[in-house]
This record gives C-alpha cells, sequence and structure tokens, in this order.
C-alpha cells in the first residue's frame, strides 16, 4: 500500500512538473485582465478572436540555485467587484483564497480582505499567476497575504497588491523531485508577475472588441457595404483613441441623446478633441444651438430632462404663455410633460423654446443616423442573428461565456450581393413588426404583414443557389428574405386559425407547401393542412393531403406519426377499403403502468400538484420517480426530457460537431455549426460520424464522455447543460442505456437534429447489477388529463425499434 501511495505521489508531482513548465495562453476567453495593448491593435491576426502569442513569456526551467525561501510578488485583483470604492485604502490587509470549484477556472484564487469580523471578496488573482499559485496552496499549503499598494481612479481598473508567501517548506533529502515541482512553480510565478507589471490591463478592452467587429465585417462581407458606407468605417477606424472609445460607449448605452455634462470617463482624455474627430467623420450629431435642432428630435431631446427640469420648463412657459397652463394636459408623469413642450413648440407659442431647452440641457451629442445604420448592419453581419451584440464579448471577456474552440473556414458568402441583404433586412423588419402586432392584438397590421409576406413569396421561385454547393443551400437558406417571409405567413396561419378563419388559413399552407419544396417545416404545414380542411368539411381532401404527405421525404418524426394516424381514422371504409402497411406499426401498445397520489390541487388547466411519499408537494414526474425507485423496482433515474440527450449527444459528438467544415463557423460566437439542424450535417460528416458511433457500439462510451467533460467542462455548447447533470448520472446513464442504443439516439440526432431534439421521454431510469452492468428504462408520465403528444409518440416508437424498455406511467388521483 505504501509502495502504491509513493507511486501516485510520484505521479502527482510529475504532473505537477509538467504543467509548471506550460504556460497557458489564453485568448478572449479568458477572465478579465487579458485586455490588448493600444501599440497591439494592428498586429492582432485575422480572427476577430485571436491574440499575438508574444504576449506571454516562455517558461522558467527550474535551476540548482533555487530555494523555497518566501515569494514575495506584486500583481493585481482583476474582475474587480462593483462597490463603494471607499472600501478600498492603501496598506489594506488582503488575503488569497482557492476557488477551485469556479467552473470557469479549477486554478481560480479569490483576493479577499482581510478583516476580523468579515472576509470581502474583492476579485481574482490573474489567470497567468493563478495556474502556478494554485499548486503551491494545495500540493504545499503555502498561506498567501499582502495588501493593496494603491488604489486606481477608474472604477473598473485593477487594483494593485502585494504579496508574500506565509512560512518557509521543508523538504528532505528524499523530497528532490518535490523541491523540484516546489522551485518551477515559484520561479514561473515570479515570471508571470513581472510580466504582468509590465503588461497590466486598461480599462478600454470595448474599443477593441468593437474594432475587431468592424475589421472582421470588412474582410469578409466588405462588398455588401456602399462606398459612403465603407468611407464612413475606414473614417472611424483612422479615428484617435479618445474618438473610438467616446463612440463606443455611446453606442452600447441606451439614447439616442445624451448630455456632454453627463459623460464623463476615466480612460478619455480629451472630449473636445475626441468630439470634434466623430463630427468630422459624421459619426455624431451634436445639439448645441437652435438650428442645429431638427423637429422630429425634440422629443428625444427632451427625454434627457429629469421631471424636475421638466416641471421647471413649464413653469416658466406658464409664465408668458398662459394658454399652455389652460390648454394642456396637466399629467405629472414625465411623458405628460414632454407632451405640454412638443405642444407649445408644435404651436409656435414661444419662439425661443429651443434657446429655453438648450439652456437647460447644455450642448447634447447622439450617434448619427447614418453611423448607427451602418454599425448596426456590421453587428448583424458579424452575430449573424438578432440575439447577439457586442456585450457577447463583455461575456466572455468577464469569464461568465466561454465558447468552444473551432476553425472559421470561408469559401462562400452568405449573401452574394448587397441586394440579397437589403431583402432579407426588410423581411426581418416586416417579421419584427408582425411580432409586436401580435402582442398588441393589432389584428390589422397583422393582417398586412401576412399580405406583405405572401406577396413575396408569391414572386419567389426555388433557387439552386448557384454561388453555393448543394449541402450549403439548405442552412443558407435562413439567411434569405423568402425563408423569413415564410415564417411570417406560418404565424399569420396561428393567428387565422385561432380566429378560425380556417379558408384563409387554408390558402397561406397551400401557397407555403407550393413554394417551398425541400423544407423539413412540410410535416408541420402538411399536417395542419389537413386538419383545416376537416374543419371545412373537405373530409376528402384533407385524408388526401395526409397520404401525399406521407410520401413527402421531408415529412419526418412527430408530422409523419400524425399524418398517419389521420390516414387511418380518416381512410376507413367507403372512402379506403386497403389498411396502410403502417398501420401494425402506430397502432402498436405501449406499456401503461398507474400510479395513484393525493392531489393537492384538482383545477383544470393547473399545473398537478400531489404529496409525495415524504409528504412534501410534487409534481406528476418528481411523483413517478419516487414510485419507480420503490414498488417499480428500485431504479434510480432523473427527470430531464430532452435535457440528458442532447447533453450526451454534444458531449460524445463534440469532435464531430466543432470539426472544421467551410461555412458552418463564420463567427467565434457560435455554440453549433450553422448546419446541425440541416441534413447536411450528418452527409458532410458522415465518415466522422459513424466512425465515432462505431466506438459508442463496441463500448467506449463511457471513456469518451468523460474524455470530452474533462476537455470541455463550462464551455457553452447546444443542447448541453453542464449544470443540470452531473458526470456521474451522465455515467451511469449511458453505461446502462448500452452502446447499440446509445448509438442509434445519436445517429437519429445527427441525421435531423432538428425533428429530433424534442419530445423525449420524461424519465431516464436505470440500476446496475453486481457485474457493473446495468439497464435502463424510459418513462413518459402523464398527469390525469393529459395525453401523448404526436412528437412524443413518435420517440416512444422509435425507441421501441431500438430495443428500449419504454412505458407510459399515468398518475390518477388516489379515491378518497
Amino acid at each position: 500500500m505504501e509502495n502504491l501511495d509513493g507511486l501516485l505521489k510520484l505521479d502527482d508531482e510529475r504532473k505537477l512538473l509538467s504543467d509548471a513548465k506550460t504556460m497557458q495562453i489564453f485568448g478572449l476567453e479568458g477572465s478579465p485582465q487579458h485586455q490588448i495593448t493600444d501599440d497591439r491593435i494592428d498586429n492582432i491576426a485575422d480572427s476577430p478572436l485571436s491574440l499575438s502569442e508574444k504576449r506571454m513569456p516562455k517558461c522558467v526551467e527550474p535551476s540548482e540555485d533555487d530555494d523555497n525561501s518566501e515569494i514575495l510578488l506584486d500583481t493585481f485583483v482583476v474582475g474587480r467587484r462593483f462597490g463603494n470604492d471607499g472600501e478600498l485604502t492603501v496598506g489594506a490587509m488582503i488575503m488569497l483564497s482557492r476557488d477551485p470549484e469556479n467552473v470557469k477556472d479549477q486554478n481560480a484564487i479569490k483576493v479577499l480582505t482581510k478583516d476580523t469580523d468579515h472576509n470581502k471578496e474583492l476579485g481574482y488573482i490573474p489567470r497567468e499567476l493563478a495556474q502556478y499559485l494554485s499548486p503551491l496552496i494545495d500540493k504545499f499549503h503555502l498561506r498567501f497575504e499582502g495588501h493593496i499598494t494603491s488604489i486606481p481612479q477608474h472604477p473598473h481598473a485593477v487594483v494593485p497588491i502585494q504579496i508574500y508567501s506565509s512560512g518557509i517548506v521543508s523538504f528532505g533529502e528524499k523530497d528532490s523531485s518535490s523541491l523540484q515541482v516546489f522551485n518551477s512553480l515559484r520561479r514561473n510565478a515570479l515570471s508571470a508577475a513581472e510580466f504582468s507589471q509590465t503588461h497590466s490591463p486598461i480599462p478600454a478592452k470595448y474599443q477593441h472588441n468593437l474594432l475587431l467587429l468592424l475589421k472582421e465585417v470588412l474582410n469578409i462581407n466588405g462588398h455588401l457595404f456602399t462606398e459612403g458606407e465603407k468611407t464612413l468605417l475606414e473614417a472611424f477606424l483612422s479615428l484617435s483613441d479618445d474618438s473610438q472609445r467616446l463612440f463606443a460607449r455611446l453606442y452600447a448605452r441606451k439614447g439616442p441623446w445624451f448630455r456632454m455634462a453627463s459623460i464623463s470617463y476615466a480612460e478619455i482624455c480629451d472630449y473636445e478633441e475626441a468630439v470634434k474627430g466623430l463630427s468630422e467623420a459624421e459619426c455624431v450629431t451634436l445639439f448645441e444651438s437652435m438650428d442645429k435642432l431638427q423637429n422630429n428630435d425634440l422629443k428625444e431631446v427632451l427625454n434627457v430632462l429629469n421631471v424636475g427640469e421638466l416641471r421647471d420648463l413649464i413653469s416658466s412657459l406658464n409664465k408668458t404663455h398662459k394658454k399652455i397652463a389652460q390648454n394642456s394636459d396637466r399629467g405629472t408623469r414625465k411623458q405628460d410633460y414632454i407632451a405640454r413642450v412638443l405642444a407649445a413648440y408644435q404651436g409656435g407659442l414661444c419662439p425661443n423654446l429651443t434657446s429655453m431647452i438648450l439652456g437647460k440641457t447644455g450642448r447634447c451629442i447622439r450617434i448619427s443616423a447614418s453611423a448607427e445604420s451602418v454599425f448596426w448592419r456590421a453587428e448583424r453581419l458579424f452575430f449573424l442573428n438578432g440575439e447577439q451584440d457586442l456585450s457577447e464579448f463583455l461575456l466572455v471577456d468577464l469569464g461568465i461565456v466561454k465558447y468552444p474552440a473551432y476553425n472559421c473556414i470561408f469559401t462562400d458568402q452568405i449573401f452574394p450581393d448587397r441586394s440579397d441583404l437589403l431583402s432579407y433586412e426588410e423581411a426581418i423588419e416586416v417579421a419584427q413588426i408582425m411580432d409586436e402586432s401580435l402582442d398588441e392584438n393589432n389584428n390589422e397590421l397583422v393582417s398586412r404583414c401576412v399580405e406583405i409576406s405572401a406577396s413575396n413569396v408569391s414572386s419567389f421561385v426555388e433557387e439552386d443557389r448557384s454561388s453555393h454547393s448543394g449541402s450549403m443551400a439548405a442552412f443558407l437558406s435562413c439567411f434569405s428574405a423568402s425563408w423569413v417571409y415564410s415564417k411570417v405567413i406560418l404565424l399569420g396561419v396561428s393567428f387565422l386559425e385561432h380566429e378560425q378563419r380556417f379558408k384563409e388559413a387554408i390558402n397561406l399552407l397551400k401557397l407555403l407547401l407550393d413554394k417551398f419544396k425541400c423544407d423539413r417545416r412540410r410535416g408541420y404545414w402538411n399536417l395542419r393542412l389537413s386538419v383545416d380542411l376537416e374543419h371545412v368539411g373537405c373530409l376528402d381532401e384533407s385524408l388526401e393531403v395526409a397520404e401525399k404527405g406521407l410520401l413527402d421525404p421531408w415529412v419526418r418524426a412527430g408530422s409523419r406519426v400524425a399524418l398517419q394516424r389521420r390516414v387511418l381514422r380518416l381512410g376507413k371504409p367507403p372512402r379506403r377499403w386497403k389498411t396502410p402497411s403502417f398501420s401494425s406499426s402506430v397502432k402498436r401498445k405501449i406499456v401503461e403502468v398507474h400510479v395513484q397520489g393525493r392531489p393537492l390541487n384538482c383545477k383544470t388547466g393547473v399545473k398537478n400538484v400531489f404529496y409525495g411519499e415524504d409528504g412534501d408537494r410534487c409534481g406528476v414526474e418528481e411523483l413517478a420517480l419516487q414510485y419507480y425507485a420503490g414498488e417499480g423496482g428500485s431504479w434510480q433515474g432523473v427527470h430531464t426530457e430532452s435535457g440528458i440527450w442532447l447533453t450526451i449527444f454534444g458531449l460524445l459528438m463534440w469532435d464531430v460537431v466543432f470539426a472544421d467544415v467551410p461555412n458552418v463557423f463564420r463567427t467565434k460566437f457560435q455554440t453549433a455549426p450553422l448546419d446541425l439542424e440541416t441534413d447536411s450535417f450528418y452527409e458532410v460528416r458522415r465518415d466522422l460520424i459513424e466512425a465515432l458511433l462505431d466506438k459508442i457500439e463496441h463500448g467506449m462510451a463511457e471513456e469518451l464522455l468523460i474524455m470530452s467533460w474533462e476537455s470541455h467542462v463550462g464551455t457553452a455548447c447546444r443542447g448541453v447543460n453542464w449544470d443540470k447533470h452531473s458526470l456521474s448520472e451522465l455515467r451511469a446513464a449511458v453505461t446502462c442505456i448500452g452502446g447499440l442504443c446509445l448509438a442509434s439516439i445519436c445517429r437519429n440526432l445527427a441525421q435531423d437534429y432538428r425533428s429530433w431534439s424534442s419530445g423525449m421521454p420524461d424519465l431516464l431510469l436505470w440500476r446496475f447489477r453486481d457485474d457493473y452492468r446495468g439497464e435502463a428504462k424510459l418513462v413518459e408520465v402523464k398527469g390525469p388529463r393529459d395525453r401523448l403528444s404526436e412528437q412524443q409518440r413518435a420517440w416512444l416508437l422509435f425507441l421501441m425499434d431500438c430495443g428500449f424498455s419504454v412505458e407510459v406511467c399515468k398518475v390518477s388521483h388516489a379515491p378518497i
């Protein structure tokens, strides 16, 4: 046993020594301290997230002259907590505390105030230094204390500190390897701290993020901008740091107008020159005299005033213009005051009103309309969606989000020319108006949006996008105007069905099916068309639509099962005499288990709540878990629905998902390739996928799962939920499911992720036998008034075909 312990200890020491000899290079995925200095911005590589590899010094090899004396380091507090700066004082004592549970960095070290009553967290030690100090704390049990050496003026800036180790580590003659590890860690910690002193962080990373975005967009999508737009962007890129930083600050704030007197940023040195540069580049508009104010700007300018200032302005107007007080709304809200001022301005009651407003606001500034338009377009082209913006950079800088590593390989343009982009933007605008109109119950505007969309789709001719390869066309189609309009039309179909205007809904569905021949939404469209035709009494046509839909290769999963069931129901004699071949498969009996529970509520339309076996309140799924853990067969399990399956798929298929495939990764802020939800995903990676599935079938799933988890824990990936399921749960699941069944599920998701990524059974149960082999069961749980959806039924039938044990657990009220 002693020999085993010795070998393990030696192995740990070798690992520490190996780690100590490896200096990590962190890009944007690092913590807040990783900044790019001003004089290096032009040396940044083509990738928007790549940083110069010259940033960090080489690792220092251990020397025989090293000793184990006290370690004294000058460094910084990064990731600073926002609080009362008065709490920081020069000379204040601090201490370091390990944070091994930090999902972003297992070497993380917190900086705490050294207070006998309360140790307040100030922030963290820089990651480059923490990777060496953490093993010194964990392995060699060193304690570090220190003090604050100075207080920065900027509230976001790093805080300089000096730290030192407490005590001396003693090594015996037989501990030469431990001494070598210690000295290596010590010298590299000193080297990292020295480097940080000459490359200290700066608080203007947001500026560089914006520059990186613009350069990347111009490099890849320059053909989509007019010469005027290019001139504006290039002029901005040539502005001074102060001008760029001021613009970036204003662009990130909610405006549109800002008082110059209220703008104050420590990293901007000369505001006058910054504003002058932005104005000359036509990036901002100023309000500093009467002739600069446009009629449509007045309301927005008035919004910078507070209620007290607006009240004073009204009071001044009333002293000389009594009609304002007599004829205006006397509301006391801010918008009421603004309305009264606007009424005075539009009525021409006060000729010097603009001067009075300027006297209250002082000089004001806003992003110009031309700059706002072109920067919005650049941002949209960079992220390729409306959900992400420049704040994504901040989330990464702060370590809140870590995106996976992959290569962006460009061979084709998403938008071949500017007209394609403009059409897409117009469609996006119609879709936004549609969403707002539905929320506001504006039926007239809803109808108008549907009419516009239908008109555009009617003139649409489905093309092969000759500039793209066939496999690309599917996942690039979502960036076309026609695809956006089709989504608006489908919203219109739901609206019309709710209004029971079925004939109009039928016309729209026929239009979609006629214009989009290769679209995986065709299953849902066929189903809705068949249902709506039945609503208007056209049963023969409804049956015909369902039968034709089943011949469509794009009709899959739940929609296919729903159409099959419609054919069986509608196709009885005398309409149809022949029984369809799929009849026996669809009509298969799914095992049912009945569980009774004491209900807490019995109201229709309200989520069912029961008393569990322990007396606590629970839902039907938790009640079913308790049943299966006890008299149901001593099963362990989780209530997961699709979550655990998508997590397992993401972890096992990680290298496939993020493989080098052209055009599917366009930015460094993606959690999945663009083609994940299309047939292209499997077709392009068929060899990679099948090779991996072969390993899974032959029992390597658990090993692959562990390797993927340890390599990528905390990294964002579509479908992977790091917080909900532990590694032990996932290991137990893949072991008990078995290689063949697990490979079948992964293949199904790889071939059609969109159709099969929802509707999976509620419970995944497992139990082990003595030989570490196990078995699994999948259970769909239904409350007293619930029934299976077609997607759930499709999953249960598929799982039965794969050899899974599946059940439907029906929970009912226990008799009183």
